[in-house]
């Protein structure tokens, strides 16, 4: 009998590159939303439909080879299964690599939840030269097992039908189990009758599955049971039952489990598939031979990076372009049709400026996770960590890595959101903690715009060698990061090479957009807030009596000019200068000014005075802001990094030497990432201990270096 309220759960489980997602986006199209599981900054895919008079929701749990407590998926996964306990699991598996993914299969049926297997990608296994009878493998697993084409959107109907029908009547067998052994059983026995002696601690698992999660030492669950009333004899009796065991086989008894689950696997595949008599070489192993090749491996992969590279930030040029068009746009109605004034600047500086400071990212951000979807769905980005791995792991990083930093050549935004490909989580904070010293495309302004002033003939060389700093700077960051907070080295690079597809148009544009919501959704509101702290730190307290003294000079070079007494360029000139400099002394007087003068004992041991105090500030909320504050500073209004005035400004200030500008170049090279991608970083590492940890060392390794570089240049009188 159908169930009165007509609601289904489903999960949806698989293992990485079983075109899980593709079955998801198939069922639910755009009825679906992403956030987190709760308490950790893991994706949350969840999808609605209505079929057959049913609304069902889906759950697509993370990509996981197994439901054992090796990593943070894995325990999502298994936990979600457990504690939710949706009404039917959909096990997504790649037919083409079937012993392997049933692994996850073995252990999903232990967990006595209703399962589906769909047998995915069953074309792909065909063409090389697998069949699988689908129906005789389902009546040895005692499970339904519907054969599908995710890309081709075959057999969802049939999966739909299938969980109404497992729905309404439930599983119709029990599933096959993985025969452990009398040894085994025995062991479990025990520990199933200690177990049950204090049920209210354990509703929610299954007696003879956290008996076997015991054998096979899972700390996650031995966590859980450190609430039972007889915990101290349960983990005395697993302990002892462990050593038993292993004297028994001679091996670790977890090991012995995996061996018979692949044994139960292997013996159900022998029987149920067969190859094809002259199979067809393996197209993924013909192209694998060019692509991870040892010689040509490495400089294919740097050439398809660097597409990647052009992809995102040339061709997001235009589409910026426009977006900037339109910023400013309603930026000029809002101030042409606001009254001038404090709510004028409100609108226009802070919230449009602000906002307009996001939203002119997302082409980039748009392309950039459309490539990586690209070379994701087509199976080369586990190539590219492959080939890495060796480099990287060297220095202390997991080969995928590279994939971030090199983003962070581009954007530091990006660069950190990029880093969730990371699987480990020590590696990825440590990915994120270093990528902030690949020097961003927002700096190049400032860097051109000093090395123009300081050193004209030879500029590229100087900014080259900046980038050449922050590249050692983060290999020298990652090992003392490594034997400090985060000892010990990368895990190693564990990952099949799973066979190349052609991607969806579908898959690739869900892909991107969700994550491209999320960047305007969540990083947004958090630099809506910052922009106006900074307006109001650059515009309070105003000073009448600037004001009042530039517009005299501004009226009086009005009416000399209608008396004839001054020429229309030379009003003009008054006007612009008297403008710059009424702009300038409010803001050596606002709060952010007197900041400036408040760090400027701090920042003195580095060669710099108050004004590049204020512009340091001003560069957090986003480092193209430098050089526009730089220009405020100096009272030459609106400039940017070719701006000459500015150029014979700084280079003519007696003030500043070529060893200060080197110093304040690396300063700005080192020092806190940018507000945006402080809010980002925030909400990847899910931690505002690892936050206010990247916020200060990036500070204090910025203040060092730079400090070391302006004094040694002193006393080796290079000042």
């Amino acid at each position: 009998m159908a169930p009165s309220h007509k609601h289904i759960t489903v999960a949806l489980a698989g293992n990485p590159n079983s075109g899980k997602t593709t079955i998801f986006n198939n069922l639910t199209g755009a009825n679906q939303h992403v956030g987190n599981f709760p308490g950790v900054t893991v994706e949350k895919k969840e999808g609605h439909l209505i079929h057959g008079g049913y609304r069902i929701k889906l759950i697509d749990l993370p990509g996981t080879y197994s439901l054992s407590a090796g990593s943070l998926d894995e325990i999502i996964a298994r936990n979600y299964i457990i504690d939710n306990k949706p009404d039917i699991v959909v096990d997504i598996v790649d037919a083409s690599n079937i012993e392997r993914n049933l692994y996850l299969s073995t252990q999903i049926s232990e967990l006595g939840i209703p399962m589906i297997i769909a047998l995915n990608m069953s074309d792909t296994a065909q063409k090389r030269g697998i069949n699988i009878d689908h129906k005789y493998l389902s009546t040895l697993l005692n499970i339904p097992v519907i054969p599908t084409i995710g890309n081709k959107r075959k057999g969802m109907a049939e999966i739909l039908e299938k969980i109404i029908d497992t729905a309404e009547n439930g599983q119709a067998d029990t599933p096959a189990k993985v025969k452990y052994g009398k040894e085994f059983q025995d062991e479990i026995c025990k520990l199933c009758d200690l177990i049950k002696k204090d049920n209210s601690s354990t509703n929610s698992y299954r007696p003879k599955w956290l008996a076997l999660k015991l054998i096979e030492n899972d700390r996650e669950i031995m966590k859980y049971l450190i609430k039972h009333k007889y915990s101290d004899d349960l983990f005395r009796q697993a302990a002892a039952g462990r050593k038993h065991l292993q004297a028994i086989y001679g091996d670790e008894p977890a090991s012995v489990i995996t061996d018979k689950r692949y044994g139960f696997i292997s013996g159900a595949c022998s029987e149920a598939t067969s190859m094809t008599a002259e199979r067809r070489q393996d197209i993924s192993d013909s192209i694998d031979n060019l692509l991870i090749h040892p010689n040509l491996g490495l400089p294919i992969f740097a050439i398809l990076m660097w597409l990647v590279f052009q992809l995102t930030f040339s061709l997001g040029e235009k589409p910026m372009a426009l977006i900037e068009w339109v910023i400013g746009g309603v930026s000029y109605l809002a101030a042409t049709y606001i009254p001038e004034g404090l709510v004028n600047s409100l609108i226009v500086d802070g919230i449009i400026g602000g906002v307009g400071g996001v939203i002119v990212f997302l082409p980039n951000i748009m392309l950039l996770f459309l490539a990586i979807a690209i070379l994701e769905d087509t199976g080369y980005m586990a190539r590219a960590a492959f080939i890495m791995d060796r480099i990287m792991h060297k220095i202390g990083l997991h080969g995928k890595s590279f994939i971030p930093m090199l983003i962070g050549f581009g954007c530091t935004v990006p660069a950190f959101m990029g880093s969730r490909i990371i699987d480990d989580k020590t590696d990825r904070l440590v990915t994120m903690h270093v990528t902030n010293f690949m020097s961003c495309g927002a700096r190049l302004p400032v860097y051109i715009l000093v090395c123009g002033a300081f050193w004209p003939h030879n500029a590229g060389t100087v900014v080259f060698s900046i980038y050449a700093i922050g590249v050692v700077i983060a290999i020298i960051m990652v090992k003392v990061l490594r034997g400090t907070r985060f000892k010990g080295m990368s895990s190693p690079l564990v990952m099949e090479l799973p066979p190349y597809r052609m991607p969806t148009f579908r898959s690739l544009f869900l892909h991107m957009w969700e994550r491209s919501w999320l960047y305007l959704r969540k990083a947004g509101t958090i630099i809506l807030s910052v922009s106006i702290v900074m307006w109001f730190l650059m515009t309070f307290p105003e000073n009448s009596n600037y004001s009042r003294d530039f517009s005299l000079i501004i009226n009086n070079a009005r009416s000399d000019f209608d008396s004839g007494q001054i020429g229309l360029l030379q009003r003009n000139r008054i006007i612009e200068e008297s403008e710059n400099l009424m702009v300038s002394e409010n803001l050596e007087n606002s709060i952010a000014g007197r900041l400036g003068k408040l760090i400027e004992p701090v920042i003195e041991p580095l060669g710099f005075d108050w004004r590049l105090g204020i512009a340091m500030i001003s560069g957090f909320a986003a480092k193209e802001v430098v050089v526009s504050t730089m220009g405020t500073v100096y009272g030459v209004g609106e400039v940017d990094e070719s701006s000459q005035s500015l150029r014979n400004n700084l280079a003519g200030d007696p003030k500043y030497s070529k060893l200060i500008a080197y110093s304040f170049l690396v300063f700005i090279l080192l020092y806190v990432p940018c507000m945006a991608a402080m809010a980002v970083f925030l909400r990847e590492s899910g931690s505002w201990k690892e936050t206010v940890f990247q916020f200060s060392y990036t500070f204090g390794l910025a203040w060092v270096i730079s400090f070391a570089i302006y004094q040694g240049g002193k006393f080796l009188g290079l000042g």
